[in-house]
């Protein structure tokens, strides 16, 4: 039986993509497949609040690669500079990931705001996408800007937004 290869984007400026995201990885679990979430522009993994997640391990497994615990966005020009190193790695480590076929799913979550801040290009994002359905791994992007250039690459959009900010 062939393996399900779908490409699903969570995007939006609503609340919940991240959480969604883990939501489908957790549902993957129950399928029997092994799941990877390597996360950017969040800053260092706060292990507190990844307690629960890190449970689940190893057929769930979450990665970052930035030091800071500052989000992205917070950071002088010098630390993103920095942050922009640590992401590249998480990249390759995603690229690895793939080629290896060590999972079943692969979450990239916010990778779209990287590709929003201009540290991974259309074209890089295109080629991981391909890879993703060259080993047939599932793949899960995150993110809060969708372009609509990825309309071809991509199986499902949904497209979250939160109504009331509290």
């Amino acid at each position: 039986m062939m393996k399900e290869c779908m490409i699903q984007v969570i995007c939006g400026p609503g609340k919940g993509k991240t959480t969604s995201a883990i939501g489908r990885g957790i549902e993957a679990l129950g399928a029997g497949e092994s799941v990877i979430m390597v996360q950017f522009l969040k800053g260092a993994l706060d292990t507190e609040h990844m307690e629960i997640i890190k449970r689940l391990e190893p057929e769930f497994k979450i990665f970052r690669f930035e030091k800071s615990t500052i989000f992205f966005d917070r950071l002088s020009e010098e630390e993103k500079e920095e942050a922009r190193i640590s992401i590249r790695n998480g990249l390759n480590f995603a690229k690895k990931v793939l080629v290896t076929g060590e999972c079943g799913v692969l979450i990239l979550d916010e990778i779209l705001g990287i590709l929003d801040e201009g540290i991974i290009t259309l074209d890089e994002l295109c080629g991981i996408i391909a890879q993703a359905r060259q080993t047939e791994t599932r793949l899960i992007l995150t993110g809060t800007v969708y372009p609509a250039a990825l309309d071809a690459y991509v199986d499902e959009v949904t497209r979250l937004q939160t109504r009331f900010e509290q």
